[in-house]
């Protein structure tokens, strides 16, 4: 009589396993749909730290309406801050800036970022218990399965899951055969804090992180997605390495050097990208200035300090974040496979104005490189023309071939290996109505 109910809590936990991995698969069952033929690149729209202030909120209303004309694009990600850490992490702002974003007529996977909750112990941001913030932000943001917007998206949440039943703010969801998985990982150290006791929250928060990144992984392996896309706010700062174990608060150490809040991340990106093997991109903010508004690279190392040559990073510094967007776009037969450009709200109503629809360019038109470097467009920055190969921030020279499947395990990537990461800028003429360059050499792809 004592085995009965323990055998009956067993075979119930079996029943939960069960379920829970019917969810896992669930998410991402239509996959295959997606790799029909004919169906249309992917695009969607990164936005970051747009709104600082009051007065931020009209010019955002403004970016977000620009890019809800287009109907290329999917879906909008805010990578993080909805507002400044200067300001009071109260109700209120939290509430007018939930109206601005759920304005937007496409959908929008909002992700926090240290403003949203970390920093609002600060002073400045009113003195608040961080924590707290964060279960505000959470019931406000994510009160069901749907992302923020007119037209919303239903997305899998870790709530989901009776294991991490809080962490209503990690998402998962996929478009067109690509895996995007949206997690809480901020600046500054990933919430990691230095006083002496249990770090509770940063704890619980990386276990649920390596379990949703990994265990999405190995569902976007099974179901076939082409590419696997991860985005957070907070820079993971790759460039510091460490061979350390994982979970290694279970340890005493008497190191000087400060904890790496984002050593856990870290291991799991290891291993996503091990297991699913096909192009993985991560995309994040970052504080350092770029000139193009971001910055592509392949920083990640494994445990024995080898390069993770599927993985590719693409680090998000907008100069204008209130009427700026980075459009990626997305493409099985395109060689390679992903593709960006920053936007502009006032190059998106110049056009509007300007241009009759007799005088865009057709989708078969192919653009003109210039004869000596890039040209800028009209009222930016941004290079109209890329020279070849793609101006990336480190010689092409110095990055390692990108590993992507032989035809017989991915018939979706039946090329030979690319030289370059599956990655980079391209001429805003070419992909504007939705048509790619074409390649300039087969191999590498190279069409700026």
């Amino acid at each position: 009589m004592h085995r009965v109910e323990p055998l009956a809590r067993r075979h119930a936990a079996a029943r939960f396993a069960a379920a829970a991995f019917a969810l896992w698969c669930g998410a991402f069952a239509d996959a295959r749909d997606a790799h029909a033929e004919g169906a249309s690149p992917l695009s969607f729209a990164v936005v970051a730290n747009a709104l600082s202030r009051p007065a931020d909120e009209a010019p955002v209303r403004q970016m977000l309406d620009a890019i809800g004309r287009d109907r290329d694009v999917s879906f909008i990600v805010y990578d993080g801050n909805v507002k400044d850490g200067a300001e009071a992490c109260r109700d209120g702002i939290f509430e007018a800036r939930h109206d601005v974003l759920d304005s937007a007529r496409t959908p929008l996977i909002l992700l926090l970022g240290q403003h949203d909750w970390a920093d609002c112990g600060a002073p400045l941001a009113g003195g608040y218990d961080p924590v707290e913030r964060l279960d505000f932000v959470r019931q406000l943001f994510y009160p069901d399965a749907n992302s923020l917007g007119q037209t919303p998206l239903t997305l899998a949440r870790e709530s989901d899951v009776a294991r991490f039943r809080t962490f209503r703010e990690i998402v998962r969801w996929q478009d067109q055969g690509v895996a995007f998985i949206g997690l809480n990982v901020p600046n500054p150290n990933n919430h990691h804090l230095t006083a002496g006791g249990r770090n509770g929250e940063f704890e619980d928060r990386a276990v649920a992180t390596s379990f949703w990144v990994e265990h999405a992984a190995e569902t976007a392996r099974r179901t076939d997605m082409r590419a696997l896309v991860i985005i957070l706010q907070g820079d993971p700062d790759f460039a510091r390495y460490e061979r350390g174990e994982r979970f290694p608060w279970l340890r005493f150490s008497r190191s000087s050097q400060p904890r790496d809040g984002f050593i856990e991340l870290k291991c799991s990106l290891v291993k996503a990208a091990e297991a699913f093997r096909g192009p993985v991109i991560v995309i994040h903010g970052t504080d350092t200035p770029e000139p193009n508004g971001f910055h592509i690279d392949q920083p990640l190392h494994n445990d024995k300090g080898l390069t993770v040559t599927n993985l590719t990073r693409v680090a998000v510094a907008l100069k204008r974040p209130q009427s700026q967007w980075l459009e990626v776009q997305s493409d099985a037969r395109w060689r390679p496979p992903f593709r960006l450009r920053v936007r502009d709200t006032r190059d998106v109503r110049r056009r509007d104005n300007a241009e009759p629809p007799s005088q865009i360019e057709s989708p078969s038109s192919q653009p003109t490189l210039p004869s000596s470097g890039p040209t800028a467009l009209p009222g930016t920055d941004q290079p109209e023309y890329l020279p070849q190969p793609p101006m990336l921030l480190q010689p092409a020279s110095e990055l390692p071939p990108i590993y992507m499947p032989p035809a017989s395990q991915n018939p979706l990537s039946p090329q030979p290996q690319l030289s370059l990461p599956p990655i980079y800028p391209v001429p805003a003429s070419g992909v504007q109505n939705g048509a790619p360059p074409a390649p300039a050499d087969g191999a590498n792809g190279n069409t700026q």
